[in-house]
This record gives structure tokens, C-alpha cells and sequence, in this order.
């Protein structure tokens, strides 16, 4: 059986007396007719059963009611979250979202960035998880309508969200000084990162103001991961664990360290203090449930989508306006006043 013909706008037109125009315009909000011509088009598409195409429509005001969303690695709790309230956000506004991971691959950045000249989104909000090179920060500039979330593009003139990382650092370093420690090993990202270099020196600031000269901080970077979590452990406890207490600058950099450190017998807080950043992982069911700085990943997210709807692109002087949201410790049980170094590694190599 041939498949029924599908009602076209010329249908409509003919039905109603009027140019194919005035529907077009009529149905995209973008003209006002009489009274009696409205009703004639809207009585047409009744009695015809006409079903607007919504992509055409779409087309025709030049918008895809659709937000691009380019994050590095959706199976990373932190971006799994950021992705979620994004996502809930942009429903309660009526636009669609296409997500786009890039396996934090700069040529998968590149031509998700392209994809605004095309056509395809009305804007991105852009996650990197790397040092930009230029390359970035020039597509952006090109392209615009691009909000860039979480790290820093350096040479983008673009709208940028962080979280308050020199306050985390800051809150950090805190916490650890006030419980007596002065000797902190912090474990953060590439040093190029914005992150990673604010959070660091929110933690040195803390640990000056209580402790001065005496204060000693080493530093290990590496990438967010797991992996260099493990690294940085085994590297400690090779370097005779020169710290009384940690900094792990995010929860998967946690994980892997807690994981080495419990493998060795080194018991947190007993032999050495940790506090986390992200706080985004069920870090309260840890062995001890960890103190950690807590970032506003549904915030983040929120806020994200309407800075990029909020914008007016076509009136916009390009500038690089930073806006960050605050931050919190959550004290839980993994610090403890420092314990004696020797004793802590003597009790390691018993065990071991």
C-alpha cells in the first residue's frame, strides 16, 4: 500500500489564499496578521492535518534550538555530573543538548568547536582538560558563542565559569596548618592548568600565613587521574614520605593514592593526612570518609547554560570575563595531627 502524501506548507497556502511567506512567518512567530487571515491558515492546517517540520523551522530563524556540550570524558564522575545539570537545565528551557566527549584529544576539540560555523549548535560550553597550545583559544575567538567552563582557555575572549580554586587551596591549606601539619605534599594537575596553579597557591598562602619559614610544600604533577594518583603514591613512599599530609587536587587523583597507600599498610590518618577536591564521588563511604573541597558541579552546570543564553553575542565587546563560583571544605576524618615520620615509615616496612 503506497504511503499516504504527506501535507506540505504550499498545501496549507493554497488552502488558506496566501503566499507560502505569510505561513512560514506566521508559524515562526515572526509576523502578525489580521485577525480573519490567521484564522483562514489556521483553520488549513486543521482541516488538513498539517504537521510542521520543526528542523525546517528551525533552519528558517537560523537557530537549532540546541546547545553543544563538549566535556573530556563522560565516565569521570565530576564531568558525569556537570553533564547532568546541564542537561536538566536545558530541559526546563525547551532546548535540546548534544553532548560531544573528546577523550581530552585536541583535534576532537577543534572539530566540536567548528561545529557553531556549521550551523549545527546555537553555542558551546566548553570543558578542556589541557593546556591549550593557541589553537584553541584562536577557534574560539573566531567562532564565538562559546562559554568556556571548569579550565581555562588563556587566549580565549570568551565568557570563562571556575570554581573558586585559589579559595580551595586556600580552605585546604587551612584546615591541614590549623591541625599542626607544616610539611604538605600537594599532587595536582599539569602545571600550566589554571587549576592546578591556583589551587596550589591558595594552599601556599594558608601555610605561610600560620607557619612562615617553617613551612615546607612539595609539589607532584601529573594529569586528574587515577593513574597518577597510584604514580604519586608509589613516588612518596619511595622518597621516605617527606610529608605529614596530602593535598589530592581532585577525587580520582584520591582514589588512586588511597588505593597504593592502603596496598602498604599506610594508614590514613594515622600515618599520613589527606584532604581531596572535587568532592563529587561518594567520597563519605571511604575508610576514613575523606575531607575534601567541595566544588558546586550542579551549579557549575546551571550556570553555564544560562551565561551562554544570557550573552548577547551580537552586542559583545570579546573580552576574557571570569566568573567563579565558591567552594567549601567538608570535614569528615582523613586529618589527624601529624604522626612521627619515623615511626609512620618503620611501621610501613614492618608490614611490609
Amino acid at each position: 500500500m503506497a504511503n499516504e502524501r504527506v501535507t506540505s506548507l504550499k498545501d496549507v497556502a493554497g488552502a488558506a489564499g496566501v503566499s507560502v511567506t505569510t505561513v512560514s512567518r506566521l508559524l515562526n512567530g515572526s509576523l502578525e496578521l489580521p485577525h480573519e487571515t490567521k484564522k483562514r491558515i489556521e483553520d488549513a492546517i486543521r482541516d488538513l492535518n498539517y504537521q510542521p517540520n520543526p528542523h525546517a523551522r528551525r533552519l528558517s530563524r537560523g537557530r537549532s534550538d540546541t546547545i553543544g556540550l563538549v566535556v573530556p570524558d563522560i565516565a569521570n564522575p565530576f564531568f558525569a555530573t556537570l553533564v547532568a545539570a546541564v542537561e536538566e537545565e536545558a530541559d526546563r528551557r525547551g532546548l535540546a543538548v548534544s553532548l560531544y566527549a573528546t577523550l581530552n584529544r585536541s583535534g576532537r576539540e577543534v572539530a566540536y568547536l567548528q561545529l557553531i560555523e556549521r550551523n549545527h549548535v546555537d553555542g558551546l560550553i566548553f570543558v578542556t582538560n589541557h593546556p591549550d597550545d593557541g589553537q584553541l583559544g584562536a577557534l574560539i575567538n573566531r567562532t564565538g558563542k562559546v562559554v568556556v567552563v571548569d579550565e581555562d582557555v588563556p587566549d580565549a575572549l570568551a565568557p570563562k565559569l571556575f570554581c573558586d580554586n585559589d579559595r580551595g587551596g586556600y580552605l585546604a591549606g587551612t584546615h591541614l596548618a590549623e591541625m599542626g601539619h607544616r610539611r604538605v605534599l600537594f599532587i595536582g594537575g599539569p602545571e600550566r592548568m589554571i587549576s592546578a596553579q591556583r589551587r596550589f597557591q591558595g594552599l601556599e598562602r594558608a601555610m605561610y600565613e600560620l607557619w612562615g619559614a617553617d613551612a615546607l610544600l612539595l609539589s607532584y604533577k601529573g594529569e586528574y587521574t587515577v593513574a597518577f594518583g597510584r604514580e604519586a603514591a608509589k613516588r612518596f613512599i619511595a622518597e621516605g614520605m617527606p610529608a605529614s599530609a596530602i593535598f589530592a587536587s581532585s577525587d580520582e587523583i584520591a582514589i588512586g593514592l588511597i588505593e597504593v597507600l592502603r596496598s602498604q599498610g599506610i594508614s590514613i590518618p594515622q600515618d599520613v593526612s589527606v584532604v581531596g577536591f572535587d568532592d563529587v564521588g561518594p567520597l563519605h563511604l571511604f575508610a576514613p570518609p575523606l575531607t575534601a573541597i567541595r566544588q558546586p558541579v550542579r551549579q557549575i552546570g546551571q550556570r553555564a547554560l544560562s551565561l551562554l543564553l544570557e550573552t548577547n553575542w551580537q552586542e559583545r565587546t570579546p573580552c576574557a570575563v571570569e566568573e567563579l563560583l565558591p567552594v567549601e571544605i567538608v570535614v569528615r576524618s582523613s586529618v589527624a595531627p601529624p604522626a612521627n615520620p619515623k615511626a609512620a615509615m618503620d611501621k610501613k616496612r614492618t608490614r611490609g
